[in-house]
């Protein structure tokens, strides 16, 4: 009831109310800490992998000499673990001293000379998950303290606290960050908490209106079941949240573990072709230290950065799926003409046999009368032009994903 009180009065002053910070028109790309690294706090005993500041520097330097600056890859993303256990006296956050020593101005004045963002992480609750200052009664002074150190993104989670009270709470940092006037990149996980207590969801255009981007369903892991979860979700895309998928506002599937220790080459292609059709925020969690030149390849892989990035900003949608087996994704796209899609054909079965898909694009739906060009996407290999009705076999190996890019004919 605070949040509601709070909530109205701040829609009678004279600020604006509404997102509309012109950020995010494409999915964000970067790197984020949480999947790869979690809370490892003993930099005595660790201290190249601990959460620090030493560590975000050392990405953001990869991130530019190996290339995935280039790419597309601009945010460097701090996730939980980084403040004191304590605010100031004044009640504003305070970077660890011994893990940030610099302090996260400096640090975002690190990131930003080699062209790069910074994102930071808190949360609507009382403590953050890992026990950490929340920002609970303390909103306004965070959005002024991120503004003041030059971040960029903010990523605000969910635990402790009452999900009942997001729909009120999201909107009041919102309006706060907004009155900053400092461009922020609003990160919320807002519908997956409503989503794990079990609660209906809120409207998704409230969300969309509040959020550049928002989680909406579990925390990945590093396992292809858990990649595999996801990907059902989004393609039982209960209340139509794929709808909602705009420039601006992204439905969040959560990072990329593509490079890490779960998933094998095709299931980390797998994941990365999903999420680009998904029109996903990219947000890699590896180590850049040593991530495997197959594993970089996937990531720079530019055919499908384009059509994660296009700027339709479309969410792929399942036509149908066989249980078990395979399912088709398509995604509408605005490059390189109007009428492109992407089609994802991904076999989930791991019988170790390929699956052999025959159709044709008359029988995906399809209806432009001079057929299509057809490109596999990966490998930008042309594949060539069928007729309408002309069926045409895919072969999909197990737990992997085929991806082509349809152009209409004249």
């Amino acid at each position: 009831m605070i949040l509601q009180c709070l909530l109205v009065s701040l829609l009678t002053c004279q600020v604006v109310y509404s997102l509309d910070n012109g950020l995010a028109l494409t999915p964000p790309m970067g790197w984020l800490s949480w999947e790869r690294f979690r809370c490892n706090v003993d930099c005595k005993n660790d201290p190249d992998n601990c959460i620090s500041e030493r560590l975000y520097m050392k990405m953001a330097d990869l991130m530019v000499t190996e290339g995935f600056k280039d790419a597309g890859y601009e945010y460097v993303n701090i996730d939980d673990c980084w403040p004191s256990m304590e605010r100031d006296s004044e009640g504003r956050l305070v970077a660890d001293p011994l893990r940030f020593p610099s302090g996260i101005k400096a640090l975002a004045h690190y990131v930003h000379s080699k062209g790069l963002k910074l994102g930071i992480y808190e949360d609507f609750g009382s403590k953050t998950c890992a026990g950490y200052p929340g920002s609970e009664f303390y909103m306004e002074t965070d959005a002024k303290t991120f503004a003041s150190w030059d971040v960029d993104m903010v990523k605000f989670d969910g635990c402790n606290s009452d999900p009942k009270d997001m729909p009120y709470g999201y909107p009041v940092m919102e309006f706060f960050m907004n009155k900053t006037g400092h461009p922020m990149v609003y990160s919320c996980e807002w519908p997956l908490y409503e989503y794990s207590h079990k609660l209906p969801p809120s409207n998704y255009a409230l969300i969309a209106k509040s959020c550049n981007l928002w989680r909406n369903f579990g925390d990945v892991t590093d396992s292809w079941p858990s990649v595999l979860g996801i990907v059902d979700y989004y393609g039982n895309n209960h209340g139509n949240f794929s709808y909602f998928a705009k420039p601006g506002a992204w439905n969040d599937p959560d990072m990329l573990v593509v490079g890490d220790f779960g998933l094998s080459y095709y299931q980390q292609q797998a994941q990365f072709g999903m999420w680009a059709l998904f029109a996903a925020p990219l947000m890699m969690s590896v180590d850049l230290r040593s991530v495997t030149p197959e594993a970089k390849a996937i990531l720079l892989n530019k055919n499908i950065i384009a059509i994660n990035q296009d700027p339709l900003g479309n969410q792929a949608v399942r036509l149908f799926e066989v249980p078990g087996s395979i399912s088709v994704w398509v995604k509408k796209l605005a490059l390189p003409k109007p009428g492109t899609v992407a089609i994802g054909i991904l076999n989930k079965d791991d019988a170790g046999v390929p699956v052999k898909y025959k159709t044709s694009f008359q029988d995906l739906g399809f209806t432009n009368k001079g057929g299509y060009s057809v490109t596999e996407a990966f490998e930008n290999k042309p594949m060539g032009s069928f007729a309408l009705s002309q069926a045409f076999t895919i072969s999909v190996d197990p737990t992997s994903l085929f991806m082509m890019i349809a152009q209409p004919r004249p």
